[in-house]
């Protein structure tokens, strides 16, 4: 295989190791710029969005799921994969109908980031969904999640008690706490 330029390190050889429905896992051997070689694994994952639905009682609506992976069951914003050919309003829409079972009249695009960029390729992007209306889609057969509603005023509180504990969830209600200048508690 050719040599591939990734920034300052170059690519040598790379290996697939695993390709499933959702993510694929490669090695990579790359060359450093001191000349030393080095090992990156890579797990190659769909990107995603994540909705911050607020609603118009001044509460945010979000998700509680068991994580297998974590062994935890989890408070988290809605947040899904990004179907192949799907534009990501489509994928926000079609999340917030399963999980929350609401329909957002307005999506705003917040911003977005790596789930954890040191060797995952998984990209979220982070929309703030507004003007709610009931809107029931089934969830997905491998889900069972509910929805918790959680007034603005007590989302400092999830975070000091340590009830926010995944990224997507963490970057956006800090997105909320700045927008509505909600203060961290001690």
């Amino acid at each position: 295989m050719a040599e591939e330029q990734k920034g300052g390190e170059r690519q040598a050889v790379s290996r697939r190791l695993y390709d499933g429905r959702i993510l694929s896992l490669r090695v990579d051997d790359v060359l450093m710029p001191s000349g030393r070689t080095a090992v990156r694994e890579v797990v190659e994952h769909k990107h995603a969005v994540g909705m911050l639905a607020v609603t118009d009682r001044e509460s945010v609506l979000l998700v509680r799921q068991y994580r297998y992976a974590v062994d935890e069951e989890m408070l988290e914003i809605c947040a899904g994969m990004i179907e192949k050919g799907e534009d990501p309003r489509e994928t926000a829409v079609r999340e917030m109908q399963e999980e929350l079972g609401v329909k957002p009249e307005k999506l705003t695009r917040i911003g977005g980031c790596y789930a954890t960029p040191g060797f995952c390729t998984e990209f979220m992007t982070l929309f703030l969904a507004e003007g709610l209306t009931a809107s029931a889609l089934p969830q997905d057969d491998d889900e069972d999640v509910s929805t918790v509603e959680v007034p603005l005023a007590e989302v400092p509180r999830l975070f000091s008690e340590g009830r926010i504990r995944d990224s997507k969830t963490f970057a956006a209600l800090s997105w909320l706490m700045a927008w509505k200048g909600l203060k961290p508690q001690e």
